[in-house]
């Protein structure tokens, strides 16, 4: 397993995708029911299960939880734990948190949008729109294979990081730009040829939000505004610029635990950090903007029906030594679409969505693929691995009303 999503992208792709889901599920489905969920609406949330699935906080592990269940059958909205440490201060349902990789369905819908608008072509090459950027010795990569992870790019290195919460702790102000990443991900050879496998990889989404810039000719930032925050009314979701270290109004603070030379450790609040990961990783925003979002992109409110369908299309093409697609009876295939992530849980229902993390925060939204229940939610784990599988697996189990939860 690697490591979270503070590390450049070979480090980024396990919290940023949803191995925190997948493996807990290969070893649940070896128990469970392999016939299909009956459809049908889904009962009320179970109010019970969901604070059950976030009790006992803080704990060594974990040290706050808001979790945010949202559909045509009913809506349930819970805390738990500590929003600060220090103060004691109740966790905020509506306040902020890094979401990571859900960063990534942000970019990917404004990448979709452009498709929509003949700005670009899905089919078009990454050295058509950034040349230059690529080795000549690199194979033709297409945008289509940036947003699926099929592009067989190389994943990058690790800018000194050696994995440890002190090495964090110290450089958690320091920042890479979009063209160090990508450079330094490019030194290395490709891993596959495009389109034949898929590899979770960060280094897709910098070039994906590359390309933004030099199709729109104006910033990520200004994009992702213009074209989803403000339509949506999104007033707690942001992109900050590289070396606004800042999280106004947060959830909770976040806390990384630390060995102290008598032998005990101590809680170094990291919840001031760079947002250098920008379009792979980088955003900020609340449980109640996530699930308005993720309602309308699953609703077609973003994108017309031929790229809402791109959403939906996960490639038919092996998994390349990633853990993030080691799901149920499609172990050992591609689970990621554009943007989004399938999830089939034992009982067979399908799920889809996205996870994130960064140091201190581990977050979440998964879905119905109609919209008709979705969940948001953001825990503060004081390791530098994220939120436990069991963790974030029983706060979804819990509202899907998934068998054996």
């Amino acid at each position: 397993m690697t490591r979270s999503a503070v590390n450049p992208p070979s480090r980024v792709r396990r919290w940023s995708g949803a191995g925190v889901i997948g493996a807990l599920v290969v070893a649940l489905t070896a128990g469970a029911a392999t016939g299909a969920r009956a459809a049908g609406p889904l009962p009320p949330p179970n109010a019970q299960a969901l604070r059950a699935s976030i009790a006992g906080l803080p704990n060594a592990q974990l040290t706050s939880a808001v979790v945010l269940v949202d559909g045509a059958d009913g809506r349930w909205s819970g805390t738990s734990g500590s929003g600060d440490l220090a103060t004691g201060r109740p966790v905020a349902a509506d306040g902020r948190f890094r979401i990571g990789s859900i960063s990534k369905v942000f970019t990917a819908t404004v990448v979709l949008q452009l498709a929509a608008e003949h700005r670009l072509d899905l089919d078009g090459t990454v050295q058509r729109y950034l040349p230059g950027t690529l080795p000549a010795s690199y194979p033709p990569i297409t945008v289509r294979q940036l947003l699926n992870h099929t592009s067989g790019l190389p994943t990058g290195g690790d800018f000194g990081d050696d994995g440890s919460a002190q090495w964090f702790v110290d450089h958690r102000t320091e920042s890479w730009t979009p063209q160090q990443v990508v450079a330094d991900a490019v030194s290395h050879p490709m891993q596959f040829a495009p389109g034949t496998a898929q590899q979770y990889n960060g280094v897709n989404y910098f070039l994906a939000g590359l390309l933004i810039e030099r199709v729109t000719g104006r910033s990520y930032a200004q994009e992702v505004n213009q074209r989803i925050l403000r339509p949506l009314g999104l007033s707690r979701t942001s992109v900050p610029a590289a070396d606004d270290t800042r999280l106004p109004h947060p959830t909770a603070h976040a806390y990384l635990t630390l060995d102290v030379p008598d032998g005990s450790t101590e809680q170094a609040d990291v919840t001031e950090q760079s947002p250098w990961p920008w379009a792979e990783g980088g955003l900020l925003s609340s449980a109640p903007d996530l699930d308005h979002f993720l309602t309308a992109l699953l609703g077609g409110r973003l994108l017309p029906p031929a790229q809402q369908a791109e959403l939906f299309a996960v490639p038919d093409v092996p998994n390349f030594q990633n853990p993030n697609c080691a799901i149920g009876p499609a172990e050992g295939r591609a689970c990621f679409s554009t943007g989004l992530m399938r999830f089939t849980a034992p009982d067979g229902t399908v799920l889809w969505g996205k996870t994130g993390s960064r140091p201190g925060y581990s977050s979440g939204v998964f879905a119905t693929r109609d919209g008709g229940r979705d969940v948001v939610y953001s825990l503060t784990p004081t390791n530098r691995d994220g939120a436990s599988f069991a963790a974030q697996y029983g706060i979804v189990a819990a509202a899907f009303d998934l068998a054996g939860h």
